[in-house]
């Protein structure tokens, strides 16, 4: 079922469809032809399955061909092997494994059998985020993004990463994983509401949704992707040019992975076109797909996906139900197997999930690793990082936890050598 969302909401809609004269007939147009491209690339999906996720050499990154990374831009999402040396990676785990031994009162989830911990201080994910090859993958993400208008931005340095101290997950086999269905990070209604966060999809709104630039920066850097100030619910300040994570250890499809909708282009023009539509016929209807059987509505405060949350919004979490036309229960795909010191990362705007099965033999662990650029919004977020740093609290976009002041053996400043990775912390470059 939508949630009821307050009626003010319907004013978002009449708003946005103002600025056209035409926006009813070139929005009903986008719509069919979003759904005749979703009919085809949903079954190519489908087929392929986990082959459908591009996989390259960390070694071969400056080596891409123009149809390659045209492929990944596209699907918004690349597994990147042999980033870090694997006997690195598997001693990150076994230190993380030590430190959640040695701080029993840390903070994480299940209460009764912890595996996703929200813990950003560790000596391992301090070191582990300044390392040479993760900010060198960082960098290389960052350039996928480009100027629109070809001019350098002031205080933007796409070839200057930056940290956000995010969390990890040791997660057991056996147990079923419900706490990360298909969801999409980086803000929810914000990418209607908020005016600047809605020029992102200007082309999409306008009906012209095949011009849509996923990769466009300077419409990303004043967006605000966090109106609501929700700690913990997807709702990051940080401009991410991609989400990621390092392999600690191997992990395979059904070995509790993540899952992605490989075509970012497609899914954003669906997501931001919906609430616009209503259906027809019931929503379980066998004709539910044939887009004869929707109409163009903005009567309603209906926007599917988004969730109420305690005095704020979250999502978008799009559904089987809500999206039908995404056919989520055969596109969300899994990546290829990693092994340790390999990374995944996805486009800010991608649909992805976590597998609800574990049944592999081993932990899947991962390190949350994303590519940062240095903007001025995000060198102001890791000016307060580095205080929470110091202090031992939660980065500025989590919720208050028991992360860092009583533990023992966290990260420190020392732990950080490499004068890349000091800057990425906004720390002085010199050791002191």
């Amino acid at each position: 079922m939508a949630t009821q969302l307050p009626p003010r909401f319907t004013e978002i809609k009449r708003a946005i469809a103002s600025g056209s004269p035409n926006f009813e007939q070139d929005l009903i147009k986008a719509w069919k032809e979003v759904l005749d491209q979703l009919n085809e690339v949903t079954q190519t999906i489908a087929k392929e399955g986990t082959a459908y996720i591009p996989q390259v050499s960390f070694a071969d990154l400056d080596k891409l061909s123009e149809t390659q990374i045209a492929e990944i831009k596209r699907k918004g999402t690349v597994v990147i092997k042999d980033v870090v040396d694997d006997a690195q990676a598997r001693a990150w785990k076994t230190s993380l494994e030590e430190f959640v031994k040695a701080n029993p009162q840390s903070d994480g989830f299940p209460e009764d059998n912890k595996q996703f911990f929200h813990l950003y201080w560790t000596k391992a994910k301090v070191q582990a985020r300044a390392h040479p090859n993760m900010l060198g993958v960082s960098t290389w993400l960052n350039s996928l993004y480009h100027s629109t208008s070809g001019q350098k931005v002031e205080g933007v340095d796409l070839a200057t990463p930056l940290s956000y101290a995010d969390r990890f997950r040791i997660r057991h086999p056996g147990a079923p994983w419900h706490r990360h269905p298909p969801h999409i990070d980086g803000g929810g209604i914000e990418r209607w509401e908020d005016e600047k966060f809605r020029a992102c999809f200007a082309d999409i709104i306008s009906g012209q949704w095949t011009k849509h630039d996923p990769y466009a920066l300077e419409p990303r850097l004043e967006a605000r992707t966090s109106l609501y100030r929700k700690p913990n619910y997807s709702t990051s300040s940080v401009f991410r040019t991609f989400q990621g994570w390092l392999a600690l250890s191997k992990t395979a499809p059904g070995q509790g992975t993540l899952k992605v909708f490989p075509d970012v282009l497609l899914s954003n023009a669906y997501i931001i076109l919906r609430p616009f539509f209503r259906p027809l016929v019931p929503l379980d209807s066998e004709e539910i797909l044939d887009a004869a059987n929707w109409t163009f509505d903005i009567s309603t405060p209906d926007f599917p996906g988004i969730i109420r949350l305690d005095g704020g919004f979250g999502g978008p979490k799009p559904t089987t139900e809500l999206h039908p036309h995404l056919l989520l229960d055969v596109t969300m795909t899994s990546v290829p197997a990693v092994n340790p010191g390999d990374t995944v990362f996805w486009h800010c705007d991608v649909v992805h999930s976590v597998e609800e099965e574990h049944i592999g033999s081993e932990d899947s662990a991962v390190m949350y690793i994303p590519a940062v650029p240095l903007t001025p919004a995000n060198a102001r977020y890791v000016e307060r990082q580095k205080d929470n740093f110091f202090k031992g609290l939660p980065p500025p976009d989590f919720p208050a936890a028991v992360t860092g002041v009583g533990l023992v053996g966290l990260g420190s400043a020392k732990d950080i050598e490499e004068p890349l990775g000091r800057k990425a912390m906004g720390l002085p470059i010199s050791v002191a």
